[in-house]
């Protein structure tokens, strides 16, 4: 099964769609235009990217919510909190390294690590 993201005029993921291997491919080739087709025959929707449930392209399987960045061809997971910032891998990361020690999460409010 192939997987596409349904976008919306800014590239925001509204919706995930599986299309069957047996329409994208052609002569046993598999080819995202075909699912593209095929999604906006069916749809009438016509902005889609094949996302990989493996992972093995555009960085990461995506969901609604996530954002498909025509650039760097990935989809970037939705931020998680304000103060967050995206890295040059396209990984959100905290404004203060997690100690590598122990169960932690982010505490948005004083913006810190709190152990578990």
């Amino acid at each position: 099964m192939a997987h596409f993201a349904k976008l919306d005029e800014n590239n925001n993921v509204i919706a995930v769609h599986v299309v069957n291997n047996d329409v994208i491919t052609i002569d046993g080739v598999e080819s995202e235009q075909a699912g593209i087709d095929f999604l906006t025959n069916l749809h009438g929707h016509s902005k889609w990217k094949q996302t990989s449930y493996n992972s093995n392209f555009r960085k990461q399987y995506c969901g609604v919510g996530f954002y498909y960045d025509e650039i760097k061809n990935i989809f970037v997971a939705p931020k998680p909190y304000d103060s967050w910032f995206l890295d040059d891998n396209s990984d959100w990361q905290a404004p203060i390294q997690k100690p590598e020690n122990g169960n932690w999460f982010w505490n948005e409010e004083t913006l810190s690590w709190v152990l578990i």
